[in-house]
């Protein structure tokens, strides 16, 4: 006893083992309960999908059946209804061959009215003839009196149908007539139309978009120079007042865009802060670059989106029967003219807005105005309207004018001026190619839903355009400004609907020609703009190069002006 009581108690690793087994098995249990189970699901699920596929079958069968039992309806309705007019005909063909045997009756009796013989009567199986008559005529005889009355019969409806055919052909003479004046009326109104919308759309009636007759987005009045060809007929005088209101809304459009120009300029930043009529200073928003004026291009489109609607159609209500037809005419090439132009509009969007930031506003704005030169060679070699005279002229005035406006390549800041003079020459040209692609799409679209479709086509560049920017050329925005910067945008897309408006009652009022020559005053307004609001003085050479911009533009939009009147005469 006392030595097993000085044994040490059993070891449990019996026990543990047994713990570790029973654990093991629970977990395989639940394995094999958890793949049953799985298993069970994935079959109900099959099994649904299955009754789901089968359900669907059924409905798209019901379906057919259900076309099937209602075209078979409305083929026993067409049975029945050709069923009823055989019986129509059958009874109108019975009432005429009774009206020709009653007919045929009388004109036998006339004929025996001088003998005692009694007369013939009808009865509804047919002719009958008296048995004294059939005595007194023989078979020859009846044979020539049915045929004269038949005759007589025939003869009498020829008569009658020869006079409804002449009845007839006079009416249709009359319609025709009719139709004639009716269609000299429509032509009239359709020219007196045509007229009015090109006195309110197209300028001077030529079969040439131009930017007064589809107000772009631009922060610049542009005034393409103007390529002949076949030209409707040009709108009637306007009256005086008219005219003058008409050029004070250009003026105030030229005024508008020149603000704009002036209020992206303080918001892009620059070397030393701005003072805002010298009595405070704004360090500006953002830096210039292209990430940053894309999204300052963005902010404007919203607010031109949220509003260009109202004012399309309050401009041109019937913009919306236009847009569905554009839309689903499926015209490709139109489309991509369209589109083509809204893009080289978005470019010289972005471009000028890096110009802006780089040198001075007034400086950037003239040198974008040599895009008349531009456009008047590209037209020269793709449509073969050879420059007059006066054109080569003007193009060597604003040639010259440009030179003088550039600023020194070489001084403290020379990479930004370098920037800025080629943003505002690449703005120029993209916006040439604007113009040469809004001339193609002239007359096959009213200019309020062109200008809709080019904003929202700038809207989409922007969007796509910020999203695949590489990181290098992306926006560089702080936080803290972006209240500020929405401001910005709010501002800008306002004036540039005022300015839209502006200009297109003023091509109403006075024509597309006389706003065009007021829209030149666009560098001039927004260097003294510039001048009084931020202080951006220019040097003298400068001036005298945009007034030689100004006066070479001026010269085109004044001979456009001079062909209108020639025509109109």
């Amino acid at each position: 006893m006392g030595i097993q009581d000085n044994q040490p108690p059993p070891s449990r690793s019996g026990e543990t083992r047994s713990s570790e087994a029973i654990l093991s098995s629970l977990i395989e249990q639940l394995e094999t309960v958890h793949q049953q189970v799985k298993h069970e699901l994935s079959a109900d699920i099959e099994r649904l999908q299955k009754d789901k596929n089968r359900l669907i079958e059924n409905i798209e069968q019901l379906h057919h059946q259900y076309d099937k039992l209602q075209n078979q309806h409305q083929q026993a309705l067409s049975e029945r209804q050709f069923a009823q007019q055989q019986v129509w005909l059958k009874q109108l063909a019975q009432v005429l061959a009774s009206n020709l045997q009653r007919e045929l009756v009388a004109r036998i009796n006339r004929l025996r009215t001088s003998s005692d013989q009694p007369l013939l009567t009808t009865d509804p199986s047919g002719l009958q003839l008296p048995s004294s008559l059939q005595s007194d005529l023989s078979a020859t005889e009846l044979e020539a009196v049915l045929d004269t009355s038949l005759n007589d019969t025939f003869r009498e409806l020829q008569q009658e149908l020869s006079t409804y055919q002449s009845d007839l052909s006079q009416r249709l003479s009359h319609m025709q007539s009719l139709e004639q004046q009716v269609e000299m009326l429509l032509e009239t109104v359709v020219s007196r139309l045509k007229n009015q919308i090109d006195r309110s759309a197209i300028p001077n009636g030529e079969n040439q978009p131009e930017t007064s007759t589809k107000p772009s987005v631009s922060p610049v009045r542009p005034q393409p120079t103007v390529i002949e060809g076949s030209k409707p007929p040009s709108p009637p005088t306007q009256p005086t007042s008219s005219v003058q209101l008409g050029l004070f809304l250009a003026l105030m459009s030229a005024v508008a865009l020149s603000l704009f120009n002036v209020c992206l300029k303080i918001i892009l930043q620059g070397p030393e802060p701005r003072q805002i009529f010298g009595l405070f200073e704004i360090e500006g928003i953002i830096s210039p670059g292209l990430g940053n004026s894309l999204l300052i291009l963005l902010l404007r489109m919203i607010v031109v989106m949220a509003l260009m609607p109202v004012v399309a159609t309050f401009l041109y209500p019937a913009v919306w029967s236009d847009m569905k037809r554009f839309i689903q005419s499926r015209d490709t090439s139109l489309m991509l003219t369209v589109i083509g132009s809204g893009f080289f509009l978005f470019l010289s969007q972005v471009c000028i807005y890096i110009a802006i930031g780089e040198i001075p506003t007034g400086i950037a704005i003239t040198i974008f105005f040599i895009y008349p030169i531009v456009t008047v060679l590209a037209s020269w070699g793709l449509f073969g309207d050879r420059p007059t005279l006066i054109r080569v002229i003007a193009m060597v005035i604003i040639l010259g004018g440009g030179v003088l406006c550039l600023p020194s390549f070489f001084g403290g800041a020379a990479g930004n001026t370098q920037v800025g003079i080629i943003a505002s020459v690449g703005a120029g040209v993209a916006f040439a190619g604007y113009v040469l692609l809004t001339q193609m799409a002239a007359g096959k679209l009213h200019p309020i839903p062109f200008s809709l479709v080019n904003f929202a086509s700038i809207f989409v560049f922007c969007c796509v355009s910020l999203i695949f920017l590489p990181d290098n050329l992306s926006m560089d925005v702080d936080v803290n400004v972006w209240q500020g910067l929405m401001f910005g945008g709010v501002v800008l897309g306002v004036l540039t609907l005022c300015s839209y408006l502006f200009q297109n009652f003023a091509i109403r009022s006075a024509g597309a020609a006389l706003a065009s020559i007021i829209g030149t005053s666009g560098p001039a307004l927004t260097a003294l703009f510039a001048f009084f609001i931020i202080g951006e003085a220019l040097t003298p050479k400068q001036i005298l190069g945009m007034a030689l911009v100004i006066l070479g533009v001026g010269a085109m939009s004044f001979e456009r002006l001079v062909k209108a009147k020639k025509k109109a005469a």
